[in-house]
């Protein structure tokens, strides 16, 4: 917890000369609240001893000075509320920055055990949360500090006799709020899991919401959410059960040490060891006492609430990324595309199995090589390690003899253009999405690019061109046109390695050819890794690896594998 307090205050290092003021502020606003209460009892004491129009002098001064009060401290509050609140919005912009940020530097091993809508929830309503403590828990803090240390200053000096009949039952109240207070923390983090819970099923929902009407399941997901949301209502009102025990138990205690104070004020007077108007002051700063209490319910349910929300954001910020820069790794330059795998080994961290064993492979400059196999068989394992999206576990790869360990992460991306079957388009338009390859490129090069990708004729003909929004994941394309828009990407991006994993699987024939031949045209000159479960589409390549559990088991052309009548000869014919 240390740890993670010292954390939280680091936030407050930038906005630091507007913390101290907004924290003047709020203990200016407290101080005034205490002088209220000494105006009445002036008034009840001397107006009483003295001629009319002394009095009325006196009166007409108390109300000038009251008056003034009030404005300096609705200008007190305003800062507070104002300036204040702006500061902690900037400290929750600071903080998603940092956790968004850190999302980008995790690998992909980390997205293979995660859902969005966990993540999600806790860059937005977890962070909101954290950031109403930031603000608002050190001003609760000071608000209630001045005036219970105020109040408690000005009682004793009333009346010693009702001070210890006000404070008796203290002791007690504090001893309840901090058995409650540990029971509240526990309840709001499983609030927090659970509200993770419904963001992930809701946002597997819509992003699945085509499959869902497809099947006509509405029915299906609405039970499936009901039980999600019928756990955050169990989850919620759990909380709320020590949340409304917590609350009215410390309403009762405010109310009892309301009735201490009046039944020993009235033994008091009636033995004339306390005036009738020292009685009238010290009920009103009963209520200023007690005010500070509810403010310290209210902080105490804030806390809960904002430092539940804030350990689930360290929980992520201190996952390491699996996969980073080594120190003094260097650029990847003038890239020829000569790769190796050297003994290359790997096996996913929840397995025991190993996917790729003892691979040794060498792929010359601008080679065209084929991966074929059964799924399973750790194809496009293989070719997800060259971009070290993971990391080999025994062995290694290099490019032009260098060990990819050795070099910028962001270097060897570059250098690497990826079309997958699952196409990815963001939302936005066609042009924003083929400039996502290069992201400072011209407009010509990026209508060159889809030119050479098969692309321009039918961007053409969208209603604005280039400028059509293709909506969320590109739902207003066709596969094909999605297909093609992502090879344009790569033909802007321009890298002399490339990776087409399944890129034309799921096409009908039609779109098939014409993305094949947008492949072929960018695979020129490149080194190029396919892997493909149409066969058919690859008897051209140079080189053919049928990849299994055991490694290559077979290397070859078309032809050459095809006479040696193996596995690759049984896959072809079976897929025929």
């Amino acid at each position: 917890m240390k740890k993670n307090l010292k954390k939280l205050l680091s936030y407050y290092k930038p906005y630091i000369g507007t913390f101290m003021l907004d924290m003047f502020f709020a203990f200016l606003a407290s101080a005034i609240s205490l002088v209220i209460p000494l105006a009445v009892r002036y008034i009840t004491v001397n107006i009483t001893k003295v001629d009319h129009e002394t009095a009325l002098r006196h009166v007409i001064f108390i109300g000038i000075t009251l008056i003034v009060l009030v404005l300096i401290q609705l200008a007190a509050n305003y800062y507070i509320s104002y300036v204040g609140h702006v500061m902690g919005a900037r400290m929750e912009y600071n903080m998603r920055s940092e956790i968004f940020a850190h999302y980008q530097k995790l690998s992909f091993s980390f997205y293979d055990e995660q859902k969005v809508g966990s993540l999600m929830s806790r860059v937005t309503s977890d962070l909101f949360d954290i950031t109403e403590l930031l603000h608002h828990g050190p001003e609760n803090i000071a608000i209630s500090f001045i005036k219970i240390v105020g109040a408690f200053v000005i009682l004793f000096c009333i009346s010693k006799y009702l001070t210890l009949a006000a404070f008796i039952l203290l002791p007690f109240m504090f001893a309840f709020a901090f058995v409650l207070n540990r029971r509240m923390k526990r309840a709001f983090k499983e609030n927090r899991v659970k509200i993770a819970e419904i963001n992930t099923q809701i946002e597997d929902n819509l992003s699945g919401i085509r499959v869902v009407k497809s099947f006509a399941n509405e029915d299906i997901e609405n039970e499936k959410f009901k039980k999600g949301n019928d756990g955050f209502l169990e989850a919620k009102k759990h909380s709320y059960f020590y949340m409304g025990f917590f609350h009215s138990g410390m309403t009762a205690f405010t109310l009892l040490i309301n009735t201490a104070v009046i039944m020993a004020g009235g033994v008091l007077m009636a033995k004339d060891l306390v005036k009738v108007s020292d009685f009238v002051t010290f009920l009103l700063y009963i209520n200023v006492f007690t005010d500070p209490i509810r403010t310290l319910i209210d902080f105490t349910e804030q806390f809960q609430n904002g430092y539940s929300g804030f350990e689930r954001f360290m929980e992520i910020l201190e996952i390491e990324p699996d996969i980073e820069d080594k120190e003094g790794a260097v650029e990847l330059k003038n890239v020829k595309g000569n790769i190796s795998f050297e003994d290359v080994s790997f096996k996913y961290k929840d397995s025991a199995h190993r996917v790729l064993r003892h691979i040794c492979l060498d792929v010359k400059a601008g080679a065209y090589v084929a991966l074929v196999g059964s799924s399973g068989g750790g194809k496009t394992t293989l070719c997800s390690l060259i971009p070290r999206f993971y990391e080999v576990t025994n062995g290694s790869i290099k490019i032009d003899g260098t060990d990819i360990r050795d070099v910028t992460l962001k270097s060897l991306r570059d250098n690497i253009g990826i079309v997958q079957q699952d196409v990815y388009l963001f939302a936005g338009t066609v042009y924003d999405n083929i400039l996502y390859g290069r992201p400072n490129a011209t407009r010509e090069e990026v209508i060159e690019a889809a030119k050479l990708a098969n692309a321009h004729e039918f961007i053409e003909q969208l209603p604005n061109g280039y400028e059509t929004d293709i909506g969320q994941r590109g739902v207003k394309l066709s596969g094909g046109q999605k297909q093609r828009l992502s090879i344009a990407r790569v033909f802007l991006k321009n890298p002399p390695i490339l990776i087409f994993d399944e890129a034309t699987s799921a096409l009908d024939n039609e779109s098939e050819n014409i993305v094949k031949e947008s492949l072929e045209k960018l695979a020129v000159n490149r080194t190029t890794f396919v892997i493909a479960h149409r066969l058919s589409t690859i008897k051209n390549a140079e080189r053919i690896l049928v990849l299994t559990e055991k490694g290559i088991e077979e290397s070859g052309t078309h032809d050459e594998l095809m006479a040696k009548d193996g596995i690759y000869a049984g896959l072809y014919r079976w897929a025929r």
